[in-house]
């Protein structure tokens, strides 16, 4: 506990002086415009006609909290760096410091704690920083208005410098949810609507909107990075098994992953096309998974998954 508290604060105070190296100017200038309000804020986001612009992104995984992933994010071109979701001050902190970077935005994906927890703590540290959070739940007081220059929605387009990403609202988990897509780098940032092998909890919204949010998911092509929030694949590959053990890409996608976990390593990110293929939440029209939950022949998607998603929450 000593050491991590020494560490915590040697990271907070590399990032404060992180934060006030740029000139008295530029950060007076920029603070002001960080404060717009999230109405005015989401009627300036960037058009969706913007023009694409290819960049390569590196992409920062950490861990926070107890099985939390914290993601941070760089342009390479530009040298602008973004946090996606923010769970912990003293993680990010230690992220950062380790890599040298000073975040200029936050895209948080619902409001739950382990996502937005740290925003008001890192703005106090970095006075530029512009928090973008789903507009609903915004409007809906979930998270404070106070914490939010952009409220994004469907189709919203947000840039991290020269990384275009497009906003998909993905309701089931919270009704708010979203997920920020990177097409060109062939990334999108699921929170806790996906997960490998899994699917996150329906604390709020139904089945069908589930189901057609991870529908969105899996639109996106198979080599699409997707990079959930949590690590939870190992107790999902035993309850995926549960329901479609005949699945022989389960199987090894099982294999691997037990492998993965004993060498210490994240099975975060997974793919499109791996999830496609292995985990039961996006394979409702699978007749495997139909008979493992008890619907076999059933057309109604939806009512499948919820079947799933039940099944999941007894296992």
């Amino acid at each position: 506990t000593m050491a991590r508290a020494a560490t915590s604060a040697h990271a907070r105070t590399l990032l404060r002086a992180a934060a006030s190296s740029s000139s008295p100017t530029s950060r007076a200038r920029t603070a002001r415009t960080a404060r717009a309000s999230t109405a005015s804020a989401s009627a300036s986001a960037p058009s969706t006609s913007s023009p694409r612009v290819a960049s390569a992104m590196e992409v920062h995984q950490f861990n926070a909290l107890d099985d939390n992933y914290g993601f941070a994010l760089r342009c390479v071109a530009s040298g602008v760096v973004a946090l996606v979701d923010a769970p912990d001050y003293d993680d990010i902190a230690r992220a950062l410091a380790a890599k040298g970077w000073t975040p200029s935005i936050v895209l948080c994906t619902h409001w739950h704690r382990d996502h937005v927890g740290a925003c008001a703590a890192l703005r106090g540290t970095f006075p530029a920083l512009r928090v973008y959070a789903p507009a609903r739940e915004v409007e809906s007081r979930k998270i404070p208005a106070e914490l939010v220059d952009v409220g994004v929605r469907e189709g919203d387009v947000v840039r991290v410098g020269d990384a275009r990403c497009v906003v998909r609202e993905t309701p089931g988990h919270t009704l708010g949810h979203v997920v920020y897509h990177f097409e060109e780098e062939e990334k999108v940032f699921v929170g806790d609507t996906l997960f490998a092998g899994g699917c996150g909890r329906l604390f709020e919204g139904s089945p069908a909107q589930m189901w057609d949010s991870i529908s969105k998911i899996l639109a996106m092509p198979d080599s699409t990075n997707v990079y959930c929030a949590h690590e939870y694949t190992v107790s999902n590959m035993k309850f995926a098994l549960s329901v479609d053990g005949g699945n022989e890409a389960l199987q090894a996608r099982a294999r691997e992953v037990s492998e993965m976990r004993a060498r210490g390593e994240p099975t975060v990110p997974t793919t499109v096309g791996v999830e496609r293929a292995t985990n039961p939440f996006c394979r409702p029209m699978a007749a495997g998974v139909q008979e493992g939950v008890g619907m076999a022949g059933c057309t109604d998607l939806a009512a499948v998954f919820g079947a799933v998603r039940r099944a999941k929450d007894n296992f």
